[in-house]
């Protein structure tokens, strides 16, 4: 999974650009074609978002916006790669997804045979 990071801007729910959203269409098209994007899509800020916290059999129902902004997602891809050589290759051909500073996150998934 490769998870871009929110922003201020992001978490403000500023939208990016159309140079921007040009480039991150191109650069989706690219890993559509090299058969490696499975899915893929931005997140509305947390401030629409809700969380539901667990304890035992109590759920409590906890309303956004959450902080601290580096911690939260502002949207995310699945990528099905050899590696994690190769996923980081294609992050770093990726256009920067904020208008500022940003950072994405890969993290590999469970697959069914890490269980067995």
């Amino acid at each position: 999974m490769v998870i871009v990071k929110a922003t201020a801007d992001s978490e403000a729910g500023v939208m990016p650009g159309l140079e921007m959203l040009t480039a991150m269409g191109a650069f989706n098209e690219e890993l559509i074609q090299a058969g490696i994007m499975t899915a893929g899509d931005g997140l509305k800020p947390t401030a629409q978002g809700r969380r539901v916290a667990f304890d035992g059999p109590s759920r409590t129902v906890i309303n956004g916006p959450f902080t601290p902004t580096t911690e939260q997602i502002a949207g995310f891809w699945l990528w099905q790669v050899k590696d994690m050589a190769e996923a980081v290759a294609w992050v770093k051909r990726c256009p920067n997804p904020m208008p500022g500073p940003s950072e994405i996150e890969i993290r590999p998934l469970y697959e069914q045979a890490d269980f067995m």
